[in-house]
């Protein structure tokens, strides 16, 4: 198998994130952390997890409609095993979302009862929703608060940044700018970002990182991959062979014959980006993925 590359990526300060992350965490009960479902572990930031974890938190798996469904009912399990109640929820579409506020209730259900005890009857919960980067924060937020007007306003030490919506009768969510990855201690980390397109395309080696992607695929999903490009045999092949391959069944070819693997490579991506694949997890429970303090 090919190495993987060495992808850094620094689209911001973290140091100010941070900060921020820990001055907000006193304003609200909970936290809720999204996280891409067919990438669960790669997709958290494990300063993030170091941030909030005296906080009581629910994970939002997005983009559920994209993973492999019985390896996503595997990690709801691993994660409700270590008392923290997973979701499985499509941004997009919307899959999954009216479960959110029910099961933030369920979690802060012994606060609540404390709260009702002090005559404090109906008072907001208030969330913070975290995330790296393009992992569906917004998506989320606004597919929340699009019935309800957003509360927009300055509270005492948020900063401006910070954004309040209201989502639902005495809910309310904190915006919170994408907390930056350090660098990526573990080659395979930066890779799989790469892959779903957490990492801009721009900074990286396509046709590297589209011939990486077919590897792992010819290991995990091999059936998936021979339906979707009619290929045969590809047990043994090296990605730039089968993205070869790939370009010349899908008639990808340029002047004199040869084989546009440039041009393959960002088609391999974009379907594999789009499902049209399959639905793909490439992270299972398990794995020695880096899972210690999750």
């Amino acid at each position: 198998m090919s190495e993987a590359q060495s992808i850094q990526w620094f689209p911001g300060h973290m140091t100010k994130t941070k900060r921020q992350i820990e001055k907000s965490l006193r304003l609200v009960d909970a936290a809720a952390e999204i996280i891409d479902a067919r990438i669960p572990v790669s997709s958290r930031n494990p300063i993030l997890n170091n941030l909030i974890q005296n906080k009581p938190r629910v994970i939002l798996m997005n983009k559920c409609d994209m993973a492999d469904p019985v390896q996503t009912a595997r990690w709801v399990e691993f994660y409700r095993s270590r008392g923290i109640p997973a979701l499985p929820i499509d941004c997009k579409t919307g899959k999954n979302l009216n479960g959110f506020i029910p099961l933030v209730r369920n979690v802060l259900s012994e606060q609540i009862a404390r709260w009702e005890s002090k005559g404090m009857v109906g008072r907001p919960i208030r969330v913070m929703v975290v995330g790296i980067p393009n992992v569906g924060k917004s998506s989320l937020i606004n597919r929340l608060s699009k019935n309800s007007k957003a509360n927009v306003e300055d509270r005492p030490g948020v900063t401006r940044s910070n954004q309040w919506f209201t989502i639902g009768k005495g809910f309310e969510l904190l915006d919170t700018p994408g907390v930056l990855w350090p660098k990526f201690d573990d080659k395979n980390v930066g890779e799989r970002l790469a892959f779903t397109g957490a990492v801009k395309d721009e900074v990286v080696d396509t046709e590297g990182l589209a011939a990486r992607l077919l590897e792992v695929l010819r290991d995990r999903y091999p059936a998936a991959l021979r339906q979707r490009y009619k290929l045969e045999e590809i047990e043994g092949l090296k990605g730039y062979e089968l993205l070869e391959m790939i370009g010349k069944k899908r008639g990808m070819l340029i002047s004199g014959g040869e084989i546009d693997t440039e041009r393959a490579s960002i088609m391999v991506l974009d379907e594999f980006r789009g499902a049209k694949i399959g639905r793909i997890t490439l992270e299972q429970v398990g794995e020695s993925n880096g899972l210690a303090g999750l």
